[in-house]
């Protein structure tokens, strides 16, 4: 009786359904053995495919807004230093102090020269404390766009940026920097001030750039001042909402990727980088339809494959069904199987006719499952080893093979720690090129790569298995020598500047200027093992290059904080 009523109970619904025939009943059966096992797996292929797609545009992105925003405060800060060399000569500083005709025409005449080789600066200005100008390579006097404050900051900071503007005369995007100009005995008696031609950056931003993406540079409240497309008047009038800049900057710090609508009203998806010193920001972009075009294809293609799968199997099953004339246990238990995930299910053929040709069948549809699982796992390995590899290439730098700067700082953190914890010492030491700059303009750029492959082999063939040795970036390496003193890293230090002195390649010769720091006498932080270990090495530049200089005792006390060297050294 309890048999009878669940049959009726069943059949009930089945009869709604118009699955009262066998035949009926095995085509929905073949139907959801299929879609079930099916739709799972395509998702789990689907779901994989949009992380890595997402992880993918994390690292291109990521890459490159980190790469725009170095680039940018390399850019700014080899300005204040050319700048500061300006403002160091001896034409500007003793011809300004008596701020007399002939003295200022002398001073024009040297900034008409230096700017002529300078095409980064439009327009070269000197000015007094109290604003005005007393000498200046244009022919009109125009606004100097300095903010209110800009005395101050040049007594604080020794220099000033004012905000990016139009100049409609001009027809360029302009930004206006300027540093002290001070007499031998510390009275400043005025500032040297140049108007930079952001249109000189633009060749930077179209260098990063993805293909098919945008670099936009925007100030701190979101206003665009440039982009790797375009420079305008109008562009410079554009300003992303508050909401989506908001977002941007939450994400920095996990280097994540946010969905939004451009300046453009297209939809992108995007990462921002800061640029503190010049208190703007690098936003990296790419159309959303470009950047997940892709995983639409395969949504597409897997949504069709399912179709053309699920119309075979209905098909299939719709002609098995007119042939079965009675229940078949065997091939229903096996059916549950395959229902609960169980792929392994090999039925055998007991007999021809029907129940063997439907059982030979039934099998084939298992194994056919059970390979399209064997084939996302092989798809599955496949993205592990994918995965293995971008965190291999995102650890070290492409041209020199040697590892990155973000990889240097987790290594020489934990070498810190570690020296910290045992009481031992360890050293490193900042390896520069010298006058790299200028072998780059003589020889190309193709010869410079050689040089600094050069260096990477001579730093490598130098160091232990227990040393680490990164591209700090431009032409500047770092090596971290564990339970090393000063000395013997100097030692070290020697040895590799003597090897490229001696072995520098046919072109012409090549320097380099080592700067050493030690663990703890130059400082107990990573930070401030690589800040002495630049002061040294600025050190062994102005003390003529060439040469190795050791860090001072942190405890001593520390010399004029000198001007921060760019990537390419004088």
């Amino acid at each position: 009786m309890r048999f009878s009523t669940m049959e009726r109970q069943i059949s009930e619904p089945l009869h709604k359904l118009h699955l009262d025939s066998i035949r009926n009943k095995l085509m929905g059966f073949a139907v959801l053995a299929t879609l079930i096992p099916s739709l799972f797996t395509a998702l789990i292929s689907y779901s994989q495919n949009k992380r890595a797609l997402n992880d993918k545009l994390n690292e291109e992105l990521g890459s490159v807004s980190s790469e725009t925003a170095r680039e940018m405060d390399l850019w700014i800060k080899e300005r204040f230093y050319d700048l500061r060399v300006f403002a160091s000569s001896y034409v500007v500083s003793e011809n300004l102090a008596g701020a007399r005709a002939p003295g200022l025409r002398r001073v024009t005449d040297y900034l008409n020269s230096v700017r002529g080789k300078f095409p980064d600066y439009e327009e070269l200005l000197v000015i007094d404390p109290d604003g005005r100008v007393l000498a200046s390579t244009g022919t009109a006097a125009g606004t100097l766009n300095l903010p209110s404050n800009w005395q101050r900051q040049l007594q604080t900071n020794n220099e000033t940026l004012g905000a990016a503007y139009w100049d409609a005369t001009l027809g360029k995007a302009l930004l206006v920097a300027a540093v002290p100009i001070q007499l031998a005995n510390g009275r400043s008696v005025g500032a040297i001030a140049a108007k930079l031609n952001l249109l000189t950056v633009d060749t930077t931003l179209r260098r990063l750039s993805r293909s098919g993406g945008r670099i936009f540079l925007t100030t701190e409240d979101g206003d665009v001042v440039i982009s790797s497309d375009t420079s305008s008047a109008a562009l410079m009038k554009e300003r992303f909402p508050p909401s989506t800049l908001h977002d941007l900057t939450l994400r920095e710090s996990s280097a994540a990727t946010s969905s939004y609508t451009s300046v453009d009203h297209e939809p992108v998806i995007g990462m921002l980088k800061s640029v503190p010193r010049l208190r703007w920001a690098v936003l990296a972009e790419l159309p959303s339809a470009e950047a997940y075009r892709q995983i639409r294809l395969l949504r597409n293609w897997t949504v069709l494959l399912l179709a053309a799968l699920l119309v075979a199997v209905g098909s299939l099953a719709y002609l098995l069904g007119l042939l079965i004339v009675r229940p078949l246990a065997r091939l229903a238990k096996g059916a549950a199987a395959v229902a609960q995930g169980d792929f392994a299910v090999d039925l055998p053929v007991m007999s021809g006719g029907e129940v063997g040709e439907l059982t030979a069948i039934f099998n084939d549809m298992v194994a056919r499952l059970r390979a399209g699982r064997q084939e996302l796992d092989a798809i599955n390995e496949t993205l592990r080893q994918k995965n293995e590899e971008l965190e291999r290439l995102s650890s070290t730098d492409a041209l020199t093979g040697l590892y990155n700067r973000r990889h240097l700082m987790d290594t020489l953190t934990h070498e810190v720690t570690r020296s910290q914890r045992l009481k031992h010492n360890c050293s490193v030491l900042m390896v520069d090129v010298d006058h790299f700059k200028g072998y780059n303009d003589t020889f190309g750029h193709l010869a410079g790569d050689e040089v600094l492959k050069r260096v990477a082999d001579l730093l490598r063939a130098n160091a232990r298995e227990v040393d680490f040795v990164a591209r700090y970036g431009g032409e500047e390496f770092l090596v971290v020598l564990p339970e090393t003193a000063a000395e013997a890293a100097m030692a070290v230090a020697e040895r590799v500047r003597a090897s490229m002195a001696a072995e520098g390649p046919a072109t012409g010769p090549v320097t380099l200027s080592v700067g050493v720091a030690d663990f703890p006498d130059s400082g107990d932080t990573p930070e401030a093992l690589i800040a002495a270990a630049d002061a040294a090495l600025y050190e062994a530049k102005r003390a003529g290059r060439n040469r190795v200089e050791r860090a001072r005792k942190s405890a001593m006390p520390p010399p004029p904080a000198p001007a921060k060297i760019s990537k390419r050294r004088a």
